[in-house]
């Protein structure tokens, strides 16, 4: 594995989103000296906190899987996740509601589900789901310290008895395939492929690799942090301050000081700051500006589909949302051509309904609900611009709770006391290209090795760390993506 050359005493980390805490809180465990920068005034960067009236909003990610991977970082300094943070797992861990008014809840007790499917489906469905089961822990277990939880320096390290594994268990072909294999009812299927939504690719073009993701959501388990999920990159930052990490928010990076090769300070908006190394986790392109250098690739980076999220706190919920649940419309092909082909708004969308109050009631005020609606949407640059949605925007919303209505959240509209919207014009605000908060898709030549490199060539003491580099998107994935970082800082760890 590659590392920085020269001196790597001091380093600065840019952000304090999840990947910029974990990348530090690994650095200072390894004995370097951190600075954190931020241009907010607190942590938490995508995993922010929104306040309204008496409402604790999460902004970003609200489903945490692979609670051992964010433990690795506070175990770096000695420390643990679950002396901070109360984790809560959730069962079911997601509720999926179909158009033909059935539903399933998804547990992760594998005999629990069997006997949920089986209820739902028929035995026979129950017996595939076993072996679907079996199937993605093999998958995982390959995949992980492999292709996932390392760094690639060229695609020649691929060449590894470990790629002939994956290739046996069926994982280049493609996702919605292999997950046929097992299940034949239409409905299960949906539900063990929907998270290719998050890796930016369509279920019959994305990798069956990507199954990993359902391992992680329907095998390993979901959890909810108590207090909501900010509480996970606040505890973060708590832990990296009692270990010696230095914090300055609200301090907007400016530029990059350059001595031939190496960067010698990072400057913001208020001092200058002299570093060794510095680790950026903000969105490629601005990271690319910051440091004067843009790859060259033989195509242009494709990103994945945007989302519309409306968040609103009512006076009422709904008995048939658990924590997570997933409406489905009765489309679903014609859901992702029109998300990453044709750049429309889905015609009958399949939503994530989130409700954290039926976890942690707190999060509201006393007979209050909050309620997270995600809708994905075709980014900018396959769809709308991000100066449409000023009009689109309201509009859409509006089609939204109308369809929720229909599908049985009646009296939604009528519910709301407290709402905010939240569009590609916003995510384009914070810096996302293509006004997505999910980066780069995992297309084939977007993947693994072929992924943006977490080194920029003709930087000799620069890395990157986030969802556009190694290894992707997603919690567990940007939290790995900063203790990558820190290995190349450091030359521990990672032989990828």
């Amino acid at each position: 594995m590659k590392s920085l050359t020269g001196p790597t005493d001091h380093v600065v980390v840019v952000g304090a989103g999840l990947a910029g805490l974990a990348a530090a809180l690994h650095l200072s465990g390894a004995g370097r000296r951190v600075t954190v920068v931020e241009r907010d005034e607190g942590p938490g960067g995508r995993a922010g906190r929104l306040h309204l009236g008496g409402y604790r909003v999460d902004t970003g990610p609200t489903v945490l899987t692979m609670p051992d991977v964010l433990d690795e970082a506070f175990r770096a300094v000695g420390d643990s996740l679950r002396d901070h943070v109360d984790l809560v797992p959730l069962h079911p861990a997601y509720r999926a509601l179909f158009a033909d008014g059935t539903r399933l809840d998804v547990h992760t007790d594998a005999e629990v589900m069997e006997a949920g499917i089986a209820a739902f489906a028929g035995a026979r469905e129950a017996l595939g789901y076993r072996r679907l089961r079996r199937w993605l822990e093999k998958l995982y277990a390959v995949q992980m310290r492999r292709f996932i939880d390392a760094n690639f320096d060229s695609p020649v390290r691929l060449l590894h008895p470990d790629l002939a594994r994956l290739a046996a268990l069926g994982g280049f072909g493609r996702l919605d395939r292999a997950v046929g294999r097992f299940l034949s009812d239409e409905r299960l299927r949906r539900v063990f492929s929907f998270q290719a939504l998050y890796a930016g690719v369509a279920p019959s073009r994305a990798l069956a690799a990507y199954a990993v993701i359902a391992y992680m959501d329907t095998v390993a388990g979901v959890y909810f942090p108590r207090g909501g999920m900010h509480t996970v990159p606040v505890a973060m930052t708590e832990a990296a301050a009692r270990a010696g990490v230095t914090f300055r928010f609200g301090e907007p990076v400016a530029r990059l000081e350059r001595t031939g090769r190496r960067v010698t300070a990072v400057v913001t908006d208020h001092d200058r700051i002299p570093c060794d190394a510095v680790v950026l986790t903000p969105d490629l392109p601005v990271s690319y500006r910051l440091l004067g250098r843009t790859p060259r690739r033989p195509v242009r980076l494709r990103h994945a589909p945007s989302a519309v999220v409306l968040h609103v706190g009512t006076d009422r919920t709904w008995p048939q949302l658990a924590h997570h649940t997933l409406s489905f419309g009765h489309a679903w092909d014609t859901v992702f051509g029109e998300l990453i082909g044709s750049g429309q708004l889905m015609s009958d969308p399949s939503l994530l309904i989130t409700r954290p109050t039926a976890t942690d009631p707190s999060l509201a005020p006393a007979g209050r609900h909050l309620h997270y609606v995600l809708a994905p949407c075709p980014n900018t640059e396959t769809g709308f611009g991000a100066t449409h949605w000023g009009e689109l925007g309201p509009r859409y919303r509006d089609e939204l709770v109308r369809e929720l209505e229909r599908r049985g959240l009646a009296g939604l509209g009528a519910s709301v006391d407290e709402e905010s919207l939240v569009t590609p014009a916003d995510w384009t605000a914070l810096g996302h290209a293509a006004g997505t908060p999910f980066s780069v898709a995992h297309t084939l030549a977007q993947t693994g090795p072929f992924r943006p490199r977490n080194l920029v060539a003709g930087t000799e003491n620069a890395v990157l760390a986030g969802c556009g580099t190694t290894p992707g998107v997603g919690v567990p994935t940007v939290l790995i993506s900063g203790k990558l970082a820190a290995a190349r800082v450091t030359g521990r760890g990672q032989t990828g």
